[in-house]
């Protein structure tokens, strides 16, 4: 089945990065049509007061200065739309996502664009995709009572619209790296393409 994938490597590590390995291995599973990535090492903005303003702002309504203050955000958010799967490389820094990747999800989770509120409460308006979560940590166990970064994301991701997610877990390495690692394999051979 030819689909597109949205790449987004969170770790600030461009070489040496297990989750960087792991997603290479995840797409290659996958067979993309194309694949867009987005490295947030490379720099994302951050929410200010002026983009606040102008995301509540109704669209016919702002002003250039508006229009540009939510420019990234927009592409940040096309690039989901665009995207049949998103395969996101997470590692776990001092038990939650980096820094970045959390820039990203307030560029990216916006009222009126990627969710709404109604009668009903909220619903997403990002549907019909798959998210692979790729995750890797030093010592914290995906799923336990430590882990504050994938239930976060599931959780966020559902939020916006995207139901079918899926982890990949390379965790507790400084446990046992190896078996770790393997186990990750095992799973990524498991994917559907």
């Amino acid at each position: 089945m030819a689909h597109s994938i949205l790449r987004i490597d969170a770790s600030p590590r461009k070489t040496g990065s297990i989750t960087r390995d792991l997603v290479d291995q995840v797409i290659s599973k996958l067979g993309a049509t194309s694949v867009v990535a987005r490295d947030l090492s490379d720099g994302i903005p951050l929410i200010s007061e002026a983009w606040v303003e102008a995301s509540f702002t109704p669209a016919s309504d702002r002003t250039a200065a508006q229009e540009e203050a939510l420019s990234a955000s927009n592409a940040l958010v096309a690039e989901i739309f665009a995207a049949d799967t998103l395969v996101i490389g997470v590692p776990i820094y001092n038990f939650g996502v980096p820094a970045a990747l959390k820039a990203w999800i307030d560029m990216v989770a916006r009222s009126g664009v990627t969710f709404q509120y109604s009668a009903e409460g909220p619903r997403g308006l990002v549907e019909g995709k798959r998210a692979i979560l790729v995750v890797a940590s030093g010592g914290t166990k995906i799923g336990s009572d430590i882990d504050f970064a994938v239930g976060y994301l599931e959780h966020v991701l559902s939020f916006i619209g995207i139901t079918d997610i899926e982890i990949i877990a390379a965790d507790q390495m400084v446990l046992d790296a190896d078996k770790s690692l393997a186990q990750a394999k095992t799973s990524i051979d498991a994917l559907a393409a």
